[in-house]
């Protein structure tokens, strides 16, 4: 055996045996990377609850501007101050805001405790609207109260709300003893009481109230898990009421003759607001016109502010604008619907399921009309429209489905965890680093790895 230099044998060095070659997963590329994300975005508990509560302040934020850019014209052809109708909504906002706040933390059962009160409040109201000299007259619809000065309120507006609460707590109640395999106690009471509040409302002419409300009675019929015949019946017979309406009334008649015109004259119908609400969507373009800078309000568009104020948004936000507001409204259902499965309180998936419905009804039928896809059935844009009546259920509304997204299991484990962002306590001693109930804080974490990894003669 050969030595080495120093005499010693030389070392045996055991030979090194190649490593398993371990295969890479393959590499996501960027969109399936940023679908993955949105993914389990999309699935966290809270998602929901921001989706309702940031989705619902943005319309209402946006629909503000535009009531003040589309009532300034009006308000001046009528010798008030441009910002009259703004500061008035704005007003509403903050009474809305504070309801949508209560209702938020409600517990459930002061929700379906409220059911009955609502319900009878709106029933007096609505028919206090048809007593002479009480009731007032707005645009050929007797449905409004005056309360002194400029200011009124539809009752009808609150009739929406007492439904979904009253609904959904008579259909939970059934449910809880097991009553929903029976069609009678599926329809009774609550298609009568139905009626009921459409036939006050008719009373006064409002078909658009009316169209919102039998959608809200048709979502919790499907919630409730009605059979296909019953269904089928309660809507034909919905149906045949419609069309005697419809057929007893030319104004009807002539608002059904617009859908899709393009001239004023159509016949013998008169779709000057049906045109020129077209003529102000194909004006804005991509990115519109400019905010403020709206050409048919100024005259031209009958209710710019009111049941035409998406109009005026595609006029001077343009496209963009236009599909910004639908994404708001797609975000707000896709939320109610999601609080709606998700639950196993029946009150709840009821309650969530009636609010999803109005307030997707009512966009889509606004929408639909301005667009001349639907005939105009007078009902404003939800949190967007100008009108305090309309505006203070709704947010009462959102704010219960906020209340419900916060009360699912994995929402309010999310929030259990959380920590106050104000009002943290340091820890006295050496733990100056830590937060009360928390760990280091980050900064002061990488500062002591950073003075860790220094060597004894470095300062």
């Amino acid at each position: 055996m050969p030595s080495s230099r120093t005499g010693r044998p030389p070392v045996q060095r055991a030979s090194r045996r190649p490593r398993p070659v371990v295969p890479r997963p393959p590499r996501e590329n960027p969109v399936q990377r940023f679908a993955t994300r949105v993914r389990r975005a999309w699935d966290r508990p809270l998602t929901a609850y921001y989706l309702i509560a940031g989705g619902s302040v943005l319309i209402t934020v946006l629909g503000l501007v535009m009531v003040y850019s589309a009532s300034q014209i009006t308000a001046l052809q009528l010798s008030l101050p441009g910002s009259y109708f703004f500061r008035k909504q704005f007003l509403a906002a903050l009474i809305g805001g504070a309801l949508l706040f209560a209702a938020s933390r409600m517990p459930v059962k002061l929700h379906r405790a409220l059911a009955y009160p609502i319900l009878a409040g709106a029933v007096f109201l609505m028919a206090l609207v048809q007593v002479p000299g009480i009731g007032m007259s707005v645009n050929g619809n007797q449905n409004w109260i005056s309360l002194g000065g400029s200011f009124q309120i539809q009752p009808s507006e609150f009739g929406k709300l007492a439904l979904v609460l009253w609904g959904a707590d008579l259909i939970a109640r059934k449910q809880e003893r097991r009553l929903l395999n029976q069609w009678k106690h599926m329809l009774v009471p609550l298609v009568p009481g139905t009626f009921l509040l459409l036939g006050l409302i008719m009373l006064g002419g409002d078909m658009g109230t009316a169209i919102i409300l039998t959608a809200i009675l048709f979502g919790l019929l499907w919630l409730a898990g009605a059979p296909t015949r019953l269904f089928a019946g309660v809507l034909s017979v919905a149906g045949l009421i419609g069309v005697v309406l419809i057929k007893t009334s030319p104004n009807r008649m002539a608002r059904l003759a617009c859908i899709g015109a393009t001239e004023p004259k159509t016949g013998v119908a008169d779709c000057w607001q049906a045109v020129h609400g077209i003529y102000a969507l194909a004006s804005g373009g991509f990115f519109g016109s400019g905010l403020g800078a709206s050409v048919e309000k100024w005259g031209q568009l009958p209710e710019a502010h009111t049941d035409f104020i998406f109009a005026v948004t595609g006029e001077e936000l343009g496209l963009a604008g236009t599909l910004s507001v639908l994404a708001l409204f797609a975000a707000l259902g896709y939320a109610g619907i999601r609080v709606a499965g998700r639950t196993e309180d029946p009150f709840v998936r009821y309650a969530a399921g009636g609010v999803t419905t109005w307030i997707t009804a009512q966009a889509v039928i606004n929408i639909g009309a301005v667009l001349g896809l639907l005939p105009i059935a007078g009902v404003p844009l939800p949190l967007f429209s100008y009108g305090g009546s309309a505006l203070l259920p709704t947010m009462f509304a959102i704010g219960l489905l906020i209340a419900f997204a916060r009360d699912e299991p994995a929402a309010r484990a999310a929030l259990a965890t959380r920590q106050p962002r104000f009002g943290r306590k340091r820890a006295g001693g050496s733990g100056a680093g830590r937060v009360s109930g928390r760990g280091p804080r980050r900064w002061n974490t990488m500062r002591r790895r950073a003075s860790a990894a220094r060597t004894s003669g470095e300062r």
